[in-house]
C-alpha cells in the first residue's frame, strides 16, 4: 500500500497550530521498525501560560454558546472525522503499532462518541422544585464547571482523548488536552476535525511535553476547574491528591487487572473466541483487557488448550501489513517488563504454554503468551501486565471464583461466561468492578458507563452520567413581588 507521509505534530493553542516557544521537539518512533518517523513540539512553561490564557478566554465564549449550537458543531466534527478515518488510521498505526483495521475502528468509534455527547449537550436538564409557600420559584440549573485539563495515554491515542474532549465541549467547558508524546499525530487529527468544524479559538487546546511538568503546573492553576486523567494507578493517585489539595473536580480512569471467569456450563467455544480476541487486541495494551483467566476445574484443560491454540494462530507483524492481527508493543520498555513477569511466574511453578519471548530484534514485537496454573503469589497475578499475556488458574466453586476476582485492589472491568441465570445474577451483584460483561463483550459503547472502583479510579466516561462531571448544579430561589 502507498503510505502517506507522517506529519510532524505541533501544539494547538488559541486557534493556532504552532511550535513551542523554546523550539524544542521530541522524536516519534515507529514501534514496528524502530525508525524515527517524525517529531512533536515540546511545550514548556510559556506555552502552558498561553494555553491557560486561551482556555480562560474560551470559557467566556463557549460557556455562553447555546447547547443547540454546541451540538451542531460537534456533529459536524464527527462527520469530518469519519471522512478522514482511513488517513488518520495509517498515522495511528505508524506511531502506535496496532493493526490498521483496529486503528480505523478506533477513529470511527470516536465519531460515535462525539455524536453521543452532541446529543447529551441538549439534555443537561435542571429541575423545578415545588416551593413551600405561594410565589416562591425554586430552580436547580446545570452550568459548565469551567476550563478542563485532560491527560491521556498512548494505548488508544484518539479514544482516550475523545471521551474527555466531547464531554467537556458538550457541557460548555473549554479544554487543554495533554496528549501522549509517543502517539501525537492521531490526537492532533481529532483536534483538527473540531477546528475544521468551526470550534472558536481558545476552546480546544493541545499540548505535549514532560507529563509531570505539565500536570503539576496545570492542575493547581486557578484557571483550571476540572481534571480528567487516564493512566496508571500510582500516577492517578498522585494527580488526584494534587487536585484534592486545590479542590478541583477529578475523573480518574486508572489501571485494572480484569478477571475472566469461565464456568463449566458456559459455551466454551464462544468464551475462548471472545476472550482471545479481547486479550490480544492492541497487543494486550488495554486497561480493560482480560488478564486473570479463572476457569472451573471440569473444563480447565480444554479451555487452556483451545486458548493456547488461538494464541499460536495469531499473525503478529507490522500493523500496515495485510492480515496482521497483532502489532508490536508501543514502546521498547514494555519488553523487559513482560519478560520479568513471565520468568517470575515460571520460577514459581507456572507452566508456559506458548510465547514468552520477544520476536526478532527489530521493532517491539512480542509473542502472544499463555501461562497455566499460575500461583497467586506470582507477580503477574497481582500486577497488571499490560501486554499480550493471559494467565490461567483453576477454581472449583462460585464463591472461590468471586473471592479471587475481588482479591486485588483493582476494580475496572470483569468478564464471565456461564449458562446459569442464577450464577450470572450473583456475578453481577458480587464482583467488585465498575463493569461486568457476561457471555459477550459489551464494554465501552458510548451510551454505557465506563469507569472503575477501588484503585481503578472513580467517575464514568460513558453513558448518561458522564457529562455530569463537567457540570455544576446551581440552586436559584426567587419570590415574586
Amino acid at each position: 500500500m502507498k503510505i502517506p507521509r507522517y506529519r510532524d505534530t505541533r501544539l494547538f493553542i488559541d486557534g493556532e497550530w504552532r511550535d513551542g516557544v523554546e523550539g524544542k521537539t521530541i522524536d516519534v518512533l515507529d514501534p514496528a521498525t524502530d525508525e524515527v518517523i517524525g517529531t512533536v513540539a515540546h511545550a514548556t512553561r510559556g506555552d502552558l501560560d498561553a494555553a491557560l490564557a486561551a482556555v480562560d478566554k474560551g470559557f467566556k465564549v463557549w460557556g455562553a454558546t447555546s447547547a443547540f449550537e454546541r451540538s451542531q458543531l460537534m456533529r459536524k466534527a464527527a462527520d469530518i472525522l469519519r471522512e478522514r478515518a482511513g488517513q488518520i488510521a495509517v498515522m495511528m498505526t505508524r506511531e502506535q503499532g496496532k493493526p490498521l483495521d483496529q486503528a480505523k475502528g478506533e477513529v470511527l468509534a470516536a465519531a460515535d462518541v462525539i455524536e453521543w455527547f452532541a446529543e447529551e449537550a441538549r439534555r443537561t436538564y435542571g429541575q423545578i422544585i415545588p416551593g413551600r409557600v405561594p410565589g416562591v420559584m425554586q430552580m436547580a440549573i446545570k452550568l459548565p464547571v469551567g476550563p478542563v485539563a485532560a491527560f491521556t495515554p498512548w494505548n488508544f491515542p484518539i479514544n482516550q482523548v475523545v471521551r474527555k474532549l466531547s464531554a467537556a465541549l458538550a457541557a460548555g467547558c473549554p479544554i487543554i488536552v495533554k496528549a501522549p508524546e509517543e502517539t501525537p499525530a492521531s490526537p492532533a487529527e481529532l483536534v483538527r476535525a473540531f477546528v475544521d468544524a468551526g470550534v472558536p479559538a481558545g476552546v480546544v487546546n493541545l499540548v505535549y511535553g514532560v507529563p509531570a511538568e505539565i500536570s503539576e503546573y496545570l492542575i493547581p492553576h486557578p484557571v483550571i476547574r476540572k481534571i480528567s486523567f487516564t493512566g496508571s494507578t500510582p500516577v492517578g493517585k498522585h494527580l488526584a491528591a494534587l487536585a484534592g489539595q486545590h479542590m478541583k473536580l477529578a475523573t480518574m480512569e486508572l489501571g485494572g487487572h480484569a478477571p475472566a471467569i469461565i464456568f463449566d456450563d458456559a459455551d466454551l467455544d464462544t468464551a475462548v473466541k471472545i476472550m482471545a480476541g479481547s486479550k490480544f487486541r492492541n497487543a494486550g495494551q488495554v486497561c480493560v483487557s482480560p488478564t486473570r483467566f479463572l476457569v472451573q476445574e471440569g473444563v480447565y484443560d480444554k479451555v487452556v488448550s483451545d486458548f493456547t491454540h488461538a494464541a499460536k494462530a495469531l499473525k503478529v507483524g507490522n500493523g500496515l501489513e495485510e492480515g496482521t492481527q497483532m502489532g508490536p508493543l508501543a514502546n521498547e520498555r514494555r519488553i523487559p517488563a513482560l519478560e520479568e513477569l513471565i520468568q517470575d511466574a515460571v520460577d514459581q511453578g507456572a507452566e508456559l504454554k506458548t510465547g514468552g519471548r520477544r520476536i526478532g530484534n527489530k521493532g517491539n514485537f512480542f509473542e502472544p503468551t499463555v501461562l497455566s496454573t499460575v500461583p497467586k503469589e506470582a507477580r503477574i497475578m497481582n500486577e497488571e501486565p499490560f501486554g499480550p499475556v493471559a494467565v490461567f488458574s483453576p477454581f472449583t466453586t462460585l464463591d472461590e471464583a468471586i473471592y479471587e476476582a475481588n482479591r486485588l485492589p483493582f476494580g475496572l472491568a470483569s468478564y464471565a461466561f456461564t449458562g446459569s441465570a442464577d450464577t450470572a445474577n450473583q456475578l453481577a451483584l458480587r464482583i467488585e468492578a465498575g463493569m461486568t460483561t457476561i457471555n459477550h463483550n459489551g464494554l465501552a459503547l458510548p451510551e454505557v458507563p465506563f469507569g472503575g472502583i477501588k484503585d481503578s479510579g472513580y467517575g464514568t466516561e460513558g453513558g448518561s452520567e458522564a457529562i455530569n462531571a463537567y457540570l455544576t448544579t446551581k440552586f436559584v430561589t426567587q419570590m415574586a413581588e
